[in-house]
């Protein structure tokens, strides 16, 4: 009975390590995602500005160019 006891306590413990490991790597990679659209917006915002004639082609050079070392 012993040996079924101490089985039984290993498969718990990889089953509660894989559901923790589970939700550490969607954590991860749903802020990596994140990071992804944010960068995305801001250059939509950018060209936008340009489009708006807001800022002129240099800066809007200079500023994308910006985000992409950022990215």
């Amino acid at each position: 009975m012993g040996y079924v006891e101490h089985s039984l306590g290993v498969g718990f413990f990889v089953w509660c390590s894989m559901i923790v490991l589970g939700f550490i790597l969607f954590y991860f990679l749903r802020s990596s995602s994140k990071n992804v659209e944010e960068q995305s917006s801001v250059q939509d915002i950018l060209d936008k500005r340009y489009a708006n004639g807001e800022i002129n082609r240099q800066a809007y050079e200079d500023k994308s160019k910006a985000l992409r070392r950022i990215a």
